[in-house]
Formats: C-alpha cells, structure tokens, sequence
C-alpha cells in the first residue's frame, strides 16, 4: 500500500497545514465511518530524514510532536531545535540497549519496547536523569523475519514483568502491518493487535496502562483507525517522499536482541 508517487514535499508553514488538514480529514473520514471520533486518534508526525530547517516550518504549522526512528538522527534534532521547547520527540524505531541513555535524556515516548534487557537499561538510565517515559510494546503481528517486536504469544508474559520498571509508564502496543498491496492482509495486522489490546487489559498487572494502539502510516493509517488505532505515525503524506528506502530504517538481518 505506498502511495508515494501522490505526496508533495512541503517547503513552507503554508503547504505543512495544508498536508496535516489532508491528513487530518483522512482520519476523521475512517473514524467516522466505523462510528469513532476524530478526537479518539492521535496524528504523530514522523520526520526522520527530514532536516531541521524544515521541521521549524512544520512546527509553525503546528507539529509540535514528532516521531523519529533512529536515536542519534532524533537526538541531534532535539538539539538543533533546542530553543523550541514546546516540540516532544517520540522514539518510534528499534532501539540497541547501548543507545537507552540517549532516550532517557530527552525522549517523551518510546514505542518499540521489545525486550526485558531493555526495559531494564532504560529503567537505569531514567534513574539517573529522574525522568520518566511512556512507552509501548512493540508487536510483530506480520510475523516477519524482517520486523522487530514481540510475537503475539509472548505479550503477556512480557506485560505481567514490566511493573517492576518504575521509570517506565506503560501506555499501549505498537505494530508495522504487513508491507503488502492485499488490504485484507495489513487490515489483518492492525486486527490481531485491538484483539491482543484487549486480551491483555484483561489481567494487565497494576500500573501498566493498555490504552493506546499505535498503527498505520502513510500508506495504511485509514485502515488502522478504522480498525481501532488511538495513534496513527504518518510522515511522507505530511513531509513528502523519503530519499533513503524503508529498508535503511528496518533492515532485514541481526536484530541485535
């Protein structure tokens, strides 16, 4: 599902809200034809690869949350656009456990926690900065090899142990459907991670929140809001087409567990 060929790079604060009101009506239309509220779902500019300068004019325009896949690339943002303190970087992106102490020094969500080493180092690290994070459990609903996060059938497991993390505010589960042209099949994805949601809220251990469901970009987040996602990551339909290609943010190889 890439419909790359119709994004248009945006340049100035004009063209970023005309995108974001496109992008907007987009997932009021899904919300609203499966009975939600626009208000239900929240819209994550992603601006990786996207160059400072340009991310003053989108935060004109009124992104003042953005998503990053790649620490170091977000890190050096947070500190060009340091004299902008009302923007709030989101990890979104496989994160090593030698980059944590980045994240816990300026991060405000992380969503792509997939491993209890990494809960633990991030847990350490937030200590030292006394800092909290939100974060979410990625899940691998595709099954491929290519994807990182947690099989299915491992979640709850995994849930019932964060509790013990103190820094970490549990807040929901993330997903990537399926990179396919079939809509049956990454509707499928976003399908398995709502029923997951609400299999694990049902024994959720105390102070873990499973509110949020992170799913669908640019080129499938209708069909996430329309199958129950709280928080839609969108970036070429906001920024406009990437140079790099999606496998220079999930290469298929070691995934360095």
């Amino acid at each position: 599902m890439n419909e790359q060929a119709h994004y248009t790079t945006a340049t100035t604060t004009l063209e970023f809200r005309r995108n974001l009101a496109v992008v907007q009506d987009r997932i009021a239309g899904a919300a609203i034809r499966v009975g939600r509220s626009p208000g239900d779902v929240r819209l994550l500019p992603v601006s990786k690869t996207v160059e400072s300068s340009r991310l003053r004019l989108a935060i004109e325009a009124g992104c003042t949350d953005l998503g990053e896949n790649k620490v170091q690339e977000a890190l050096r943002k947070s500190v060009e656009l340091a004299d902008v303190p009302e923007v709030r970087w989101h990890v979104i992106g496989h994160l090593q456990s030698n980059k944590a102490k980045f994240v816990a020094k300026f991060a405000h969500e992380f969503q792509a926690l997939d491993r209890l080493s990494l809960a633990r180092t991030l847990n350490n690290r937030l200590e030292v900065a006394d800092r909290t994070l939100q974060v979410m459990v990625q899940i691998n609903t595709s099954g491929e090899d290519s994807k990182f996060g947690l099989p299915p059938q491992e979640a709850e497991a995994f849930i019932q142990e964060l509790p013990a993390f103190e820094r970490l505010h549990i807040t929901g589960l993330m997903t990537l459907a399926i990179n396919s042209p079939d809509e049956s099949r990454v509707r499928a994805c976003f399908q398995s991670l709502h029923k997951l949601r609400r299999q694990l809220s049902e024994n959720a251990p105390s102070g873990v929140e499973l509110t949020e469901l992170s799913m669908g970009m640019s080129g499938d987040f209708e069909l996430a809001v329309e199958e129950g996602a709280t928080v839609v990551r969108v970036g070429q339909a906001i920024f406009g087409p990437r140079a790099l290609p999606d496998s220079y943010y999930w290469p298929v190889g070691d995934k360095m567990r």
